[in-house]
């Protein structure tokens, strides 16, 4: 490896420990995942909680195994299926959408409703890393990498945010920090996804800068979506089954939007109880495709039903 791609790496690792260390967190998000595990083990003391729906879930394996090899205190929140879809209303009313991410919100919403119950104040999160260092796999395929995280990079918008404001909690997330965030988008897109022995990887650098911080081979897991190492991509199934062929055939005309499954309209019906109307095109905003409501017109993304504009890839 040349001595410049070295430095780039220890550049990092010297940032991202200084940016965590400037957060007055006293827990944390713990997957066992790369961002999450990386935030741990350089933050000393810090309570680490883990999020689970049932048994389901590869995260506590990996939770455990990094918390108990760096004596990390952990903690373990073990969400029924039936607590899970309780908990769907209030979670649509915080955020007030019916984008389908919600099971990937659960997880977040169950992890911050225990830190409140620990009496912890500020809780730090890996959020960012995936979209500045290109952690998401379909990131491999564009060809302009670059352009695209400085097209999506001013607007990043994090459930956590507005879940931890709900709980009364301060939300820390050291990857978005303006050393690291101004750093990152500077980085060649080579040494965020690269290809290894037929492996491809992506946030490449940032495993290299921090393997010898995390437990041994635990720098190269695969990448996890939070729903699925917290086992609350269960759910889907479990709502999808909760909405008949008809019920949906019926809704969709009825109302008049592009729903993307049985779970989209699921989402919805609830959203309606909780929230209300979608909110209308106001001023010089744009029309979401699929819901209606008013999108900025600098931004791809629709936060009320989650539709993404095709013009982002481009």
């Amino acid at each position: 490896m040349n001595t410049t791609v070295n430095e780039i790496a220890a550049q990092l690792k010297r940032k991202l420990i200084a940016a965590a260390l400037r957060c007055p967190a006293d827990g944390i998000l713990f997957s066992g995942g790369l961002d999450s595990g990386i935030l741990a083990c350089i933050s000393p003391g810090m309570k680490a909680i883990t999020v689970t729906l049932e048994s389901y879930g590869p995260d506590i394996a990996f939770a455990e195994d990094i918390s108990k090899s760096e004596r990390i205190p952990h903690y373990h929140k073990r969400v029924a299926i039936e607590e899970a879809l309780q908990a769907i209303p209030e979670l649509i009313g915080i955020l007030e959408s019916f984008d389908p991410a919600i099971p990937n919100d659960l997880a977040a919403y169950f992890g911050l409703q225990y830190a409140k119950e620990l009496g912890l104040k500020g809780v730090m999160t890996g959020d960012g890393a995936d979209e500045l260092f290109a952690g998401y796999s379909f990131m491999e395929d564009i060809d302009d990498l670059t352009g695209y995280i400085k097209k999506i990079s001013p607007h990043f918008e994090f459930s956590s945010n507005h879940i931890g404001k709900h709980f009364g909690l301060s939300i820390y997330q050291p990857f978005i920090d303006k050393d690291i965030f101004d750093f990152a988008l500077n980085i060649d897109p080579k040494l965020k996804v690269k290809k290894e022995r037929d492996v491809t990887w992506g946030k490449w650098i940032l495993r290299y800068a921090f393997a010898d911080v995390l437990p041994c081979g635990t720098a190269w897991q695969t990448k996890r979506p939070l729903e699925v190492g917290s086992g609350m991509s269960y759910l889907r199934s479990v709502i999808e089954s909760m909405v008949s062929d008809k019920e949906f055939n019926e809704k969709r005309d009825l109302y008049g939007i592009k729903f993307f499954s049985k779970e989209h309209l699921y989402y919805y019906k609830i959203f309606r109880k909780e929230i209300g109307l979608i909110p209308p095109v106001l001023g010089d905003e744009k029309q979401c495709h699929s819901c209606g409501a008013g999108i900025p017109k600098d931004k791809f993304h629709c936060r009320v039903c989650g539709w993404v504009e095709e013009s982002i890839w481009k």
